[in-house]
């Protein structure tokens, strides 16, 4: 857990912490060949010349990370993040730190922050979101030691502590419930398919759909745009679902609308379900059946976890509780062919 300083740089390129702060500041007194390395150290280790005064005493900052390769308008009408993020400042708050938020466009982008934020003494820790198979994110922050919380399934977070639900449960407590209303054609209109949590939940989809439903996934990018022309095409199929769930409450809204204005009523020709629930699921005509869980607690839990972290002590993974399904008007009985 200890901040890269002058004398980590000084001790691996073999020379005095006069020569590094030479080096860094690009004073005379260095060969260029030693210039070069020290550079290439100082960059490796994530140290930043900027805030060489904070990382030399090793003063906490009292500010934690979070950065999301998300576009920015989805944030501005995602409650799922909004959520997220109110439970992790509740808790920050109550100990006096601060949350240092980032959009960033890819991973890489990504890491260079982390490694920036680190190095300069900026944070004492972050969160990371939204896990990749492979993911070359755990990797890096594993190699820069800094206090991490993978908001995440642990299957993929390596040596990282994780807060994660069971998203799998979930599924399969949703298609239960549609196969016991009738439902023999499902339809799911998933997020992006290169998340883990989303290939968790196809998994599970398709296993609950195994033998008792017809079963069809489409991939989106979680807006409600893409979640309304992924609903054309499903109600305009010659075989088109009688129940469709969808990755998040946005999609849901925007596949409600396009179904008025296709004719198809809610629930009596079509039956909708939301993941996660919120205020919007619940004030659309007919309210949406979603699967409703705490995500202000899931935050807190997360900001917890990091804090402890940043203490210095041990914090294994965490499962928080899983989504329970909450029906609303927007299901019912599958009609009789």
């Amino acid at each position: 857990m200890k901040r890269p300083t002058i004398a980590d740089i000084a001790s691996r390129a073999g020379v005095s912490k006069v020569a590094v702060s030479y080096a860094l500041n690009g004073q005379p007194g260095v060969s260029d060949a030693t210039r070069a390395r020290i550079v290439a150290i100082a960059d490796e280790i994530g140290w930043r010349p900027n805030s060489a005064a904070r990382a030399l005493n090793g003063a906490r900052a009292n500010c934690v990370g979070l950065a999301l390769c998300r576009p920015a308008r989805i944030l501005g009408v995602e409650p799922y993040f909004m959520g997220l993020i109110s439970g992790i400042e509740g808790v920050l708050a109550a100990r006096s730190y601060a949350l240092l938020l980032q959009v960033v466009t890819s991973h890489q982008q990504e890491s260079e922050v982390y490694r920036h934020w680190w190095g300069e003494s900026r944070i004492d820790g972050v969160f990371l979101v939204d896990l990749h198979y492979s993911d070359a994110r755990v990797a890096e922050l594993e190699r820069l030691g800094m206090p991490v919380v993978v908001i995440g399934h642990p299957s993929e977070s390596g040596t990282l502590p994780a807060v994660w639900s069971d998203d799998g449960q979930a599924v399969r407590e949703t298609v239960g419930y549609l196969v016991a209303l009738g439902h023999r054609r499902v339809a799911r209109v998933a997020g992006l398919r290169e998340l883990v949590h989303t290939t968790v939940r196809d998994q599970a989809f398709q296993a609950a759909c195994e033998g008792v439903a017809e079963h069809v996934i489409v991939h989106t990018d979680y807006t409600g745009e893409q979640g309304a022309r992924a609903t054309r095409r499903l109600l305009s199929s010659p075989d088109r679902p009688t129940a469709i769930v969808y990755d998040n409450d946005i999609m849901a809204v925007a596949g409600l609308s396009v179904a008025q204005e296709m004719g198809v009523e809610v629930p009596r020709d079509l039956s909708i379900v939301a993941w996660d629930d919120s205020p919007l699921a619940q004030v659309v005509r007919p309210p949406l059946t979603a699967l409703t869980r705490d995500i202000p607690a899931y935050g807190a839990h997360a900001a917890q976890r990091l804090l402890a972290l940043i203490a210095g002590e041990s914090v294994p993974a965490f499962e928080d509780q899983a989504g329970v399904l909450t029906p609303r008007g927007s299901t019912g009985p599958a009609r009789s062919s």
